[in-house]
């Protein structure tokens, strides 16, 4: 039995996650027991407090946020039951606290972003011109994405003296907030935004109708860069509006299930296992949009 606790619903990327989890737990005959927090610690380590009182055989979670799930992966550990992190990491002292993390390199994908962003042939004749003015719309507050994502972006811009990040505000990964805080940034900011980094694509949809209902053109006259690469951004890069998105794969149901049957058949497992993902520039879209499975 394979206790799962969910971040929430906030995503094209987290609904094909799920249904990724559900499906390979079903073809493997794995019981699930399925939790959705709803974007809430809290209810997370209600969740996970649950699956030690049932006894499951291995808890799996996607972590809210990096910090405070010492005293709860303590109870998993005294009880017992190993611990596998999906999709996000946690920061705890004990590191025999869990077992095995699977999930995207997060800071990579950042690097990713601004590699493309630095070569892409209308960003690079701005800056021959003059500066880059970017702004970000980050996810989730203290989430490991969020924290990595910003973090490999701006490592690649280090050196890059000309881009220059000019607002950075949390749209907690969610379309409607990405619409919104981008309604913000246009306020303040108006014509001088040459960049939008969003650091998921719902969050890049959301923002894509504030640039529009702005008078702007998304695409042309603000270069979106974003990451996930669901199909929502596939529909966008192919209706011209999202110039790149870098893949972040949200189907880690089957190799979550084999890591699960070698926990429990004692067997050791690799702490970590990186998932492999490309880079989608908008000329591609149409040509890739067919094999999109989420």
């Amino acid at each position: 039995m394979l206790g799962f606790s969910q971040v929430g619903a906030e995503s094209e990327w987290r609904t094909a996650n799920t249904q990724s989890i559900k499906d390979a737990a079903a073809k493997e005959g794995i019981t699930l027991k399925f939790s959705d927090a709803q974007q809430k610690q809290e209810n997370q380590i209600k969740a996970i407090r649950s699956f030690i009182a049932q006894r499951v055989d291995v808890i799996a979670f996607s972590p809210v946020v990096e910090t405070g799930w010492e005293p709860v992966l303590r109870e998993a550990k005294r009880a017992g039951i190993p611990v596998v992190l999906t999709d996000r990491s946690v920061s705890v002292k004990d590191e025999s606290l869990w077992v095995s993390f699977l999930g995207s390199d997060f800071v990579e994908e950042g690097r990713r972003a601004a590699k493309w962003l630095v070569d892409y042939a209308p960003v690079k004749e701005l800056a021959a011109k003059g500066e880059v003015n970017i702004v970000e719309l980050q996810g989730t507050v203290g989430s490991a994405p969020a924290i990595d994502r910003k973090k490999g972006f701006e490592e690649i811009l280090k050196n890059q003296p000309k881009f220059k990040i000019i607002r950075s505000q949390t749209g907690d990964f969610t379309r409607a907030k990405g619409k919104e805080v981008m309604e913000a940034f246009l306020k303040a900011e108006g014509k001088k935004i040459n960049v939008l980094y969003a650091h998921n694509d719902d969050m890049a949809i959301g923002a894509i109708q504030a640039i529009e209902e702005a008078g702007l053109k998304p695409g042309k006259d603000i270069v979106i860069v974003s990451i996930d690469a669901v199909k929502g951004a596939f529909e966008a890069m192919i209706a011209g509006k999202l110039n790149c998105s870098v893949e972040c794969s949200p189907l880690l149901g089957p190799q979550l299930m084999s890591i699960v049957k070698d926990v429990v058949a004692g067997k050791p497992v690799p702490r970590r296992i990186v998932t492999e993902e490309g880079v989608f520039p908008q000329e591609t879209a149409a040509k890739e949009f067919p094999n999109r499975k989420y």
